[in-house]
């Protein structure tokens, strides 16, 4: 990466696409700063800065935080960093992106394009042992004892955010949400959508790409 030069990177993908694999790969290939904006979110609040403030009342409510009330809490956040980024779950609408790009020019955008049915394979056969986290995939990784934890023997369970129904939501969500993201990045010529079923088989190409844009020294 050239000296001084700070490097401002998205990814969008839906839920179960392999986002976060990607990311961790992507923030150790190329140095890169991950940042969630969910953990800046929870950095906000923990802080209790103005915004942060604001925005837990909106989440104690169970509701959305505004796009207006977003866009103040991740300027505030962004303004303090001069290092090259990679920013995940930000932004999620048109609003946001153009408030994004307002303040922070964005280098490159990698859009992860797995088939639907693809990640309904993952996330509804996925189970886990809540106490310790440890994952399962009953085709992928089954346990030893089909429905018990490998270690401790007892009862693994569905995320609610994994059953059936939600995730069908939660996908259709995310379409109707990313496809005017996709247009605007589009038509800005800074975006590269990589389709396929595994994220081993996707992440060389999209290593190629970011190494073409940043064009390491």
């Amino acid at each position: 990466m050239s000296a001084g030069r700070i490097v401002r990177a998205l990814i969008l993908g839906a839920p179960g696409s392999g986002k976060g694999t990607v990311s961790k790969k992507l923030v150790n290939d190329f140095k890169l700063m991950h940042l969630a904006s969910g953990d800046i979110l929870r950095n906000q609040i923990s802080a209790e800065t103005d915004v942060g403030l604001e925005a837990n009342r909106y989440i104690k409510e169970g509701s959305l935080v505004p796009d207006d009330l977003m866009v103040k809490l991740m300027d505030k956040e962004l303004a303090n960093i001069n290092h090259s980024w990679l920013l995940d779950g930000y932004p999620r609408t048109l609003l946001q992106a153009k408030a994004l790009g307002s303040t922070q020019p964005i280098d490159l955008v990698v859009n992860l394009d797995v088939p639907f049915d693809v990640i309904r394979e993952r996330l509804e056969k996925r189970w886990i042992h809540k106490p310790s986290g440890r994952v399962y995939h009953t085709e992928w990784s089954p346990p030893k004892v089909p429905g018990l934890d490998d270690e401790t023997g007892e009862e693994l369970v569905q995320r609610e955010d994994d059953k059936p129904e939600t995730v069908q939501w939660r996908l259709k969500l995310y379409d109707d949400m990313t496809k005017p993201l996709l247009e605007y990045y589009r038509g800005l010529g800074i975006i590269h959508s990589f389709t396929g079923n595994e994220t081993n088989v996707i992440y060389p190409r999209i290593k190629d790409y970011v190494r073409d844009i940043i064009k390491e020294e």
